[in-house]
């Protein structure tokens, strides 16, 4: 076996390894059920290659997405092969995480494949003398080898050089093209030399030489005697043009255009939080512990300054002290640890994730790192030890749990508020909550859930609930868990969440803006949506029901006129049968495919078809029908709470990355209000008797951030003199007086205003707008000449983003933007947009936080009961109002909506009074 030169210069052949690592066992998975086998197997060859070889450079080398320049050869290149199984596609963007994240350089260039790539930086490299080792399982590859460049394959141990290659295959790398090319290659489908296979193929070469002799003189084949050779001349001359395709195709290419030399190949520091985010989704747990420690174990060479690495230590999950609280006396002695405590974790444990319906089961407690208690309150399986009284615990533990000391730390303290408040415990000094310290901290770095907290940040995997409860039907409520395997389980619930803000808060406070968001934004609304939350929303199950059948019929009546158009009967919602019917029977043109290689039905391809035709049309009405049955109509009835006779969603802080707050059972956010199914749906929201629905929404908020932002003197000009935006921009754009503005062209003028908020790019506007490109591109550049401030905003932006690896909003919350500087354009562009829009979105997501914190304390302090706040949609608030009091309330809402922020253009609120919520909008 060859010798490896120290510190060589290492290419690894990444797409090779993804699928041999895919295939051999073993085939891991992740708590989630996410497959985690692909990547786990490809890094773990990458940490072993930089501690073994400690290379100086390296380049971590993918197949792009498409076809390559081979294809554009030979249609059936790689044709026969499978698409990638979607449990091993899904791990790609993980495993490109990772790579970046350990600092190695990845590349991946559309139009030629991984070996073009790995044998152009290798060329390059050989010519200078420079060792390279090329690590892959591919054979192709051999035909790079020479004297400096080596071949390692990981998975069996084996290096190969010149000789090793003429041992393994029987000619030397200088033949290996000429070899594949006689012989063909299945996996690729090179189609080869028709009846010859790999000894014939040997035979050949060492006979006459190379391919290219072979077809200058044919007849040379003869005298070499083996079997079959006299009609292997003839053989030669009838598949020549064959033959030449297929050396072709087994060629390396070796001189593509790349960005980087092999030099500039070299190894960056490590970025430890995006390693911690990976390994923890991953659930690697080893390796997420070496980075928490801060070791590096890959490379002598990688040891560089790590990221953040003087920020606190983490806070190690090793000996604990967990209790049960099962008398009087055990009872009293945390109740003085608690009294004496200036922070305290509190958890609880329930019947139910519904907080309307669950029934208080348990309550753990933590007071310092490792130190926790569950006290069991309604644990009732057979033999369940005896448990102190509910009530009277309860009532010794009030004063505790009510007062502002100890001050509370909780994950989703919104939830634990509304059990508390089901027993009369309004639950005080709520200070911290990790699950949104991890959401200011950074909103994209992880799902902020507890247990991907805690492997993320502690190293630690939780006991999760499925251990102790089991899983689908079976499973078992809290109060059916026996308490050896519920209380440890409660405890450790309790003092992980005191663990991770004793490990975030330290982190966070050190930057003032954050903590400023979290402060100022994010805890004090803890209280206000779970106020909203219990407060519920009351409809008419009646109409609902009525709006039920009247869209059974419509969706009837869409079926037949489908089943008519397309001649036959068929699932509307069954994107085979729809390929079926649009591609083969109706013969309409493919706009799009799927991963697997059929023609797509998706949404986008059937708004592009319905242009056309009827039936996409008809398909696309149908699904937004029958979405709104389904998850309005058919469902809210069923969602009305037994005990309040009100429906009662579930709002979310720390989903949305840009900062806005989205619900579910029922989604708010998504009841349309542009069609009139969607606004009877919403007549449906109804005040009860002697009260009216109040709605105040922001006009225009984000175009408003937007002047602000840009200081574009005509935007600022146009809001502070209160004319229309839409109809101020048709006149510059249109070039016509503000007067003479027609419907169409405000209209246009409209979807550039809002489209260029969302990076909408030319070809999407013309799209939009049903106009050529060229057109939709001249509005696009008249807008920016009419307000530059506009362009240079967005330039900035982007150059901002690039150099800080972030976006800010007024507020100063961040939206972390891990792939603005990647080398994929369309990775990069997309993150461009996500930089330009996230200021705007998420200053308006903090301005609407701040006016319903503002108004809840007003509505607490100076208000006798005669206003309720109902539900947050978008940039709207909505209130249950006394009718004798609606006009003056409507006033002092749209008040405190427009101070909430002071920013360099009015601030508009505005509001609508109704009987429901349809008319008050």
């Amino acid at each position: 076996m060859p010798t490896v030169a120290h510190n060589p210069l290492i290419l690894v052949d990444g797409s090779s390894y993804l699928y041999r690592a895919y295939y051999a066992p073993p085939h891991l998975t992740n708590s989630k059920g996410e497959a985690t086998g692909a990547v786990y197997g490809v890094v773990n060859m990458l940490r072993s290659l930089l501690t073994r070889y400690e290379p100086s450079h390296i380049a971590v080398v993918f197949d792009a997405k498409g076809k390559t320049f081979r294809n554009d050869m030979y249609a059936e290149y790689k044709a026969q092969r499978p698409p990638m199984p979607d449990d091993l596609r899904s791990q790609i963007e993980p495993l490109h995480r990772i790579i970046r994240a350990l600092g190695l350089p990845l590349i991946s260039i559309e139009g030629v494949e991984a070996d073009d790539v790995i044998g152009t930086l290798a060329r390059q490299a050989s010519k200078e003398g420079r060792a390279t080792l090329i690590s892959t399982g591919d054979k192709d590859m051999a035909q790079l080898v020479d004297e400096h460049v080596t071949l390692i394959n990981t998975m069996t141990d084996t290096i190969m050089g010149p000789e090793e290659v003429k041992t393994k295959f029987g000619v030397g790398p200088e033949l290996i093209i000429d070899f594949l090319a006689l012989m063909g290659d299945k996996a690729d489908n090179i189609p080869g030399l028709p009846g010859v296979g790999e000894k014939t193929a040997l035979a050949m070469l060492t006979g006459v030489g190379s391919v290219e002799k072979l077809l200058a003189d044919p007849q040379a084949v003869v005298e070499v005697g083996f079997r079959g050779s006299k009609t292997m001349p003839t053989k030669i001359i009838d598949n020549a043009d064959m033959l030449k395709l297929s050396y072709e195709l087994a060629t390396i290419k070796t001189d593509v255009t790349l960005e980087h030399t092999w030099q500039q190949l070299d190894i960056k520091p490590q970025n430890r939080d995006e390693l911690i985010a990976c390994y923890g989704e991953m659930e690697f747990k080893r390796w997420l512990a070496e980075v928490l420690d801060n070791k590096n174990p890959t490379s002598k060479n990688t040891a560089a300054t790590l990221e953040n690495a003087d920020e606190p230590a983490v806070i190690a999950v090793t000996e604990t002290d967990y209790q049960t609280i099962l008398t009087e006396d055990q009872l009293d002695e945390w109740i003085k640890t608690l009294t004496q405590a200036e922070l305290i974790a509190v958890d609880t444990e329930t019947t139910s994730l519904n907080y309307m319906d669950a029934k208080l089961v348990g309550i753990s407690f933590a007071v310092e790192a490792g130190k926790a208690a569950y006290l069991p309150l309604g644990h009732d399986y057979v033999d369940a030890p005896e448990q102190l009284n509910a009530a009277d615990a309860l009532a010794k533990l009030k004063p505790i749990l009510e007062g502002n000391k100890p001050e509370k730390v909780g994950q989703n303290l919104k939830y634990d508020i509304s059990i508390f408040a089901n027993v009369g415990i309004t639950l005080g000094g709520v200070r911290f909550d990790t699950m949104l310290e991890s959401y200011v901290f950074n909103s994209v770095a992880s799902r902020h859930d507890m247990d991907g907290l805690a492997l993320k940040y502690l190293g630690h995997k939780n006991i999760s609930f499925e251990e102790i409860a089991g899983k689908g039907a079976k499973q078992l409520t809290f109060n059916q868990i026996p308490l050896e395997t519920a209380a440890p389980y409660a405890a450790e619930d309790a003092d992980i969440t005191l663990r991770l803000h004793q490990h975030l808060w330290p982190r966070l406070a050190k930057e003032t803006s954050l903590a400023t968001v979290f402060n100022d934004l994010e805890r004090p609304l803890i209280e206000v949506l779970s106020g909203i939350e219990r407060q519920g929303v009351l409809i008419d199950s009646m109409l609902l029901s009525q709006q039920s059948d009247e869209l059974a019929q419509k969706l009837d009546k869409l079926e037949q006129e489908a089943y008519e158009i397309a001649g036959e009967k068929f699932n509307l919602a069954s994107p085979k049968q729809l390929q079926t019917i649009f591609f083969e029977k109706l013969q309409y043109p493919v706009k799009k495919k799927t991963p697997k290689g059929a023609p797509s039905t998706a949404e986008d391809v059937l708004v592009e078809l319905a242009l056309d035709y009827p039936l996409p049309k008809i398909i696309l009405q149908h699904r937004s029908l029958a979405k709104l049955k389904s998850t309005y109509t058919d469902k809210l009835p069923l969602m009305v709470n037994s005990t309040t006779g009100r429906v009662h969603t579930s709002y979310h802080q720390a989903n949305a990355a840009t900062g806005r707050l989205s619900s579910s059972d029922p989604n708010l956010q998504n009841i349309p209000i542009r069609t009139e199914e969607g606004r009877r749906i919403r007549q449906a929201f109804i005040a009860p008797e002697g009260r009216k629905i109040l709605a105040a929404d922001y006009s225009q908020i984000e175009l408003r951030i937007m002047a602000h932002l840009s200081q574009d003197k005509g935007l600022l000009s146009a809001f502070a003199e209160g004319k229309d935006i839409h109809r101020a921009t048709a006149a510059e754009v249109f070039g016509v007086h503000f007067e003479e503005v027609t419907t169409e062209q405000r209209r246009r003028a409209k979807a550039v205003n809002f489209g260029l908020i969302y990076g909408m790019s030319a070809f999407g506007l013309a799209k939009q707008l049903d106009i050529p490109r060229n057109e939709a591109q001249t509005y696009i550049d008249t807008y920016f000449a009419r307000y530059p401030g506009v362009l240079k905003y967005m330039e900035d932006t982007r150059a901002d983003a690039a150099e800080q690896g972030y976006v800010s909003t007024l507020f100063g919350r961040r939206l972390y933007l891990t792939e603005i500087n990647d080398r994929n354009a369309m990775r990069r562009q997309a993150a461009e947009r996500a930089a330009i829009n996230a200021p705007m979105q998420g200053t308006a997501a903090d301005i609407i936080k701040k006016a319903m914190i503002a108004v809840a304390n007003w509505i607490q302090q100076d208000t006798q009961g005669e206003i309720s706040m109902i539900m947050q949609v978008h940039d709207e608030l909505v209130f249950e109002v006394d009718a004798d009091k609606a006009d003056a309330l409507q006033q002092k809402v749209c008040q405190l909506m427009a101070e909430a922020a002071s920013i360099d253009v009015p601030l508009l609120a505005e509001a609508g009074i109704g009987d429901n919520w349809d008319e008050a909008h």
